[in-house]
C-alpha cells in the first residue's frame, strides 16, 4: 500500500512543478485533465478569474449513452476530447494551454489530446 502512496506523492509533485509554468489566461485557459481508474475528466480553466469556462467527463450524459459504462478506456478518452472540444468551441475558446496533471503524456492522456486537436481545438 505504500508503493501507491508513494505514486501518488510523485504524482503531485510533478503536478505542482507543471503548474509553476502553465498558468491559464482569459486568451489562453488551461485543458486541465484527471484520470481515475474507471473515468476521465478535463476542464477549461480561466486561472486569472478562477472560473471553469467549460468541462466534460466520461459520466456525462452524452458519454455515458455512447460508452455504455467503459468510461476508463481510450476509446472513451478519445470520446471526451471531442465533446471537449465542441463544448471549448460553443464558449468561445480555439486556443488553451494542456495541462497533464502530473500524469505521462501516453495512454489515455494522449487519446484525449490527440482528439481535442483533431476536433478544432489549438495546443
Amino acid at each position: 500500500m505504500d508503493s501507491q502512496k508513494d505514486k501518488n506523492q510523485r504524482r503531485l509533485r510533478r503536478k505542482y512543478e507543471i503548474r509553476k509554468t502553465v498558468i491559464g489566461t482569459t486568451e489562453r485557459p488551461r485543458l486541465s485533465v484527471f484520470r481515475s481508474n474507471k473515468q476521465i475528466y478535463c476542464q477549461i480553466i480561466n486561472d486569472a478569474t478562477g472560473a471553469t469556462l467549460a468541462s466534460a467527463s466520461s459520466l456525462c450524459k452524452e458519454a455515458r449513452e455512447a460508452l455504455k459504462g467503459k468510461g476508463g478506456n481510450r476509446q472513451a478518452a478519445a470520446f471526451v476530447g471531442k465533446l471537449i472540444a465542441e463544448r471549448a468551441r460553443q464558449a468561445g475558446i480555439a486556443k488553451v494551454v494542456f495541462d497533464r496533471n502530473g500524469y505521462q503524456f501516453h495512454g489515455r492522456v494522449k487519446m484525449l489530446a490527440e482528439e481535442a486537436r483533431k476536433s478544432g481545438l489549438f495546443f
